[in-house]
């Protein structure tokens, strides 16, 4: 089998597939179903063309807040319908309630109900042919990995949990230990045998993930020089990790870092950084208001679940290193570090019962939209550390000084991404997502990170 002849789909593909079907069979049934019961509200023809501009917006929004494109999930039907429910209820309400962009309300209330049915049974059926055709391993991208065996086992973890249609299928032993015995699923493949393999299995790309000098020998070289012009991809593991994981994996970065993650033009674009400026306060006011409204929760909450003063203060590191007062509506009991300062367990004993729920709902950072007026903070950055865990974790994990080059955040690509931080290593993957974001960083990568934002507020993932 040739690499050609093996049809496969990269994430971003697989993404934007996804995006394209929801809206053309929801659109599609309107379309059908307004024509055979001869229904006006959701008519799409030239005259309404503005209406299904509108509902696809609506949609891939809330599609993207409810989860719908988050690959591992949308492989399992179970939880895919859960989230085609939520997305659909939402968007209808939405179209519902916007009559100045959408349809006027019909007199016969029963449209709506089948405008609501409508698009929940194209999306059933369309993901369900997604999950059953398209997330199988007929589409599995085949890969070939170069890498010594020590570090293969952490390479396969890496690339699976990040793609469940990410395969690889052998490795070429390129380490000193010359007996290498290889990995269920992934033989060890000789130089002689590298050739066929990837013909009969239908190789399409092969990962190298082989560094110093002298590790990948004259004779391999060449045969990975002989399968690129036979049309097989070659690429170096960092940049299939970043592309996968949306990491920077400084672990496998060396000194030269420049070469590595070059920073993104953003951080010294002045327009960006000007409107930057202006969604911060913006997103401060409504943030603010909003936590004006839920005020009299907050007290009378505090009161019963969480006795002592409402806020507190503490120091926190911003950009380039400078030091300011985060702050905070207060989660855990009065004198919670009196041993000293230490990372906040998931589980931590020292967090009220309230406290737990303001974490959890991301209602205790609200003050921190004071601070992001004020310019020590932006809306979205890097989380901001204390200086004692600074400057522990600054000589523990390499280039960790970089994610103070940007303002810390209220929200942030790690906060979103990462599970809650209470190790060296969370810290070291938290740090991967920093870096991403300051190397990526842009418009649409902002407003991913609050539509994600949103997801964690939704489903109650904030710690």
């Amino acid at each position: 089998m040739s690499p050609s002849s093996h049809i496969h789909f990269e994430v971003s593909e697989r993404k934007v597939l996804l995006r394209i079907f929801d809206v053309l069979v929801v659109l599609a049934s309107l379309y059908a179903v307004s024509t055979v019961f001869n229904l006006d509200y959701f008519k799409i023809n030239q005259q309404h063309w503005f209406w299904s501009i509108v509902l696809a917006l609506y949609l891939t929004v809330f599609a993207t807040i409810f989860e719908l494109y988050d690959l591992k999930k949308a492989s399992k039907f179970e939880v895919v319908v859960q989230n085609i429910i939520l997305t659909s209820s939402v968007t209808v309400l939405f179209y519902l309630f916007t009559p100045f962009y959408t349809p006027e309300l019909p007199n016969n209330r029963l449209q709506i109900v089948y405008f609501y049915l409508s698009i929940n049974i194209s999306l059933f059926l369309w993901r369900y042919a997604y999950v059953t055709l398209i997330a199988t391993p007929r589409f599995h991208k085949r890969v070939l990995l170069v890498a010594d065996e020590k570090d293969v086992p952490k390479i396969l973890e890496s690339l699976y949990k990040s793609d469940p249609n990410y395969k690889v299928l052998g490795f070429v032993h390129v380490g000193k230990n010359k007996d290498a015995l290889g990995y269920e699923g992934s033989p060890v493949i000789s130089e002689d045998e590298m050739a066929h393999t990837i013909y009969e299995e239908g190789i399409s790309e092969i990962v190298i993930a082989a560094s110093g000098e002298g590790v990948i020998t004259i004779s391999l070289y060449n045969l990975l020089i002989e399968q690129l012009e036979k049309g097989v991809a070659i690429r170096e593991y960092t940049q299939v990790y970043e592309e996968l994981t949306r990491r920077v994996p400084v672990q496998h970065v060396d000194k030269d870092f420049y070469r590595y993650f070059p920073f993104s033009r953003s951080n010294q674009n002045k327009l960006y950084l000007f409107f930057h400026r202006l969604l911060d306060l913006l997103f401060s006011l409504i943030g603010l208001v909003f936590g004006l409204i839920i005020s009299p929760i907050i007290i009378i909450g505090n009161l019963i679940g969480n006795r002592g003063p409402m806020f507190y203060t503490q120091t926190r590191v911003g950009r380039n290193g400078k030091h300011f007062k985060i702050y905070k509506l207060r989660s855990m009991v009065k004198d919670a570090e009196k041993n000293g300062a230490q990372f906040a367990d998931k589980n931590d004993l020292r967090v009220t019962k309230f406290g737990r729920f303001l974490r959890r709902s991301r209602f205790d950072e609200i003050p921190q939209f004071i601070n992001v007026i004020k310019g020590e903070m932006s809306v979205i950055g890097p989380r901001p550390e204390r200086p004692v865990f600074v400057e522990d974790l600054s000589k523990t994990i390499p280039f960790y000084e970089v994610r103070h080059l940007v303002k810390p955040g209220v929200t942030g690509w790690a906060q979103v991404n990462a599970k809650y931080g209470m190790t060296v290593e969370d810290a070291l993957e938290k740090l991967q997502y920093d870096l991403y974001y300051i190397k990526k960083r842009s418009l649409f990568l902002d407003i991913t990170i609050v539509i994600k934002t949103l997801s964690t507020i939704i489903f109650f993932r904030g710690q």
